[in-house]
C-alpha cells in the first residue's frame, strides 16, 4: 500500500532513499525481521555518522548519514509489505530522528567553532522545518483516497494500539513523542491552524515543501561535511528557516 493515491504523488526531493528502502524491505519481507528492527538499524547508522563526525572522518560521516536516510525509508516499506502498521514503530522512528538530529548538531558544535547557541538555534530551525513538512504531508495523506492514515494531523490523544503491539508500549512512546515534538507541533499549528481544511495540496507545492523533508536536510549536511563547510552548517539552517514563512504564505494565499 502506498502512502498516497496515484493522483497525489509528487516528486519528493527528501525521499531519495525510497528505492533503496523498498529494495531492502523486499529482502526482509519473508524473514523474521520487523519494521522496528529496521528502525533500530537506522539508529545505528546515525550513531556511526556521529562517531565519524567526532573523529573528523567527514566523508565516512556523509556516507552513514545518507545510509541512515535509505534505511529510514525501509521500515515503513517493510511494515506495508507485511501489512503490520504500528504506532510503536511510527513513534519510535520519530523519536530516533529528533535525538539523532540533536546529536548531529552537538557533534558538529564539538569539533568546530560553532557555538552551542548557534547549534541549538539550528536544531530548533531544523525541527520547525521538518514539522511544517510533516504537517502538510500528513494532511495530504489523510485526505488522499486510500492513503496511509497511521499518522494523525493533530496528535493530542494516545491512539489505541494496533494488532501486534501493546497499549502500554504505545502509551509510553506516545508520551515521549509528545514531549519532544509537542513544542514544535504547537508552533507550526499556530502559524497555520486552518491548513487541515484544504481539500488537497498541488504536486508542485509538495515538491517545493520537500526541501524541508528530513532526508533533504540530512543530504545538505552530508554534502557540506566533506567540503569542509562544517562551520556553515548551523548558520545555513538558521537562515533556511525563513522559508517557513514563505511556504505558509503560499499556502494561505494560493491553496484553500
Amino acid at each position: 500500500m502506498s502512502k498516497l493515491h496515484a493522483s497525489d504523488k509528487f516528486l519528493d526531493l527528501s525521499d531519495y532513499g525510497r528505492s533503496f528502502g523498498r529494495f531492502f524491505a523486499l529482502q526482509l519481507k519473508e524473514t523474521r525481521f520487523t519494521a522496528i528492527h529496521v528502525t533500530l538499524l537506522f539508529g545505528i547508522s546515525g550513531l556511526l555518522a556521529i562517531y565519524c563526525i567526532l573523529n573528523q572522518y567527514f566523508l565516512a560521516a556523509a556516507f552513514f548519514i545518507v545510509l541512515k536516510s535509505g534505511i529510514d525509508a525501509a521500515d515503513g516499506e517493510l511494515a506495508r509489505l507485511k501489512n503490520t502498521p504500528s504506532y510503536v514503530g511510527r513513534y519510535l522512528d520519530s523519536v530516533f530522528d529528533i535525538i539523532l538530529n540533536f546529536l548531529f548538531l552537538m557533534a558538529i558544535c564539538y569539533v568546530s567553532k560553532t557555538t552551542i547557541w548557534l547549534a541549538l538555534l539550528a536544531f530548533i530551525g531544523i525541527q520547525l522545518q521538518g514539522t511544517l513538512y510533516n504537517y502538510y504531508y500528513v494532511i495530504l495523506r489523510n485526505k488522499s483516497v486510500g492513503g496511509d492514515a497511521t499518522s494523525k494531523i493533530f496528535e493530542y490523544k494516545t491512539p489505541r494500539a494496533l494488532p501486534g503491539e501493546t497499549q502500554q508500549a504505545v502509551n509510553i512512546l506516545f508520551g515521549i513523542y509528545t514531549i519532544v515534538y509537542g513544542f514544535f507541533d504547537k508552533i507550526i499549528h499556530f502559524l497555520d491552524a486552518e491548513a487541515y481544511k484544504v481539500k488537497t495540496f498541488p504536486n508542485w507545492f509538495m515538491t517545493l515543501l520537500s526541501l524541508y523533508g528530513l532526508g533533504f536536510q540530512l543530504l545538505i549536511i552530508a554534502f557540506m561535511l566533506p567540503f569542509g563547510w562544517i562551520e556553515l552548517i548551523a548558520p545555513f539552517f538558521i537562515i533556511y528557516s525563513l522559508l517557513i514563512f514563505v511556504l505558509i504564505g503560499i499556502r494561505k494565499t494560493m491553496i484553500n
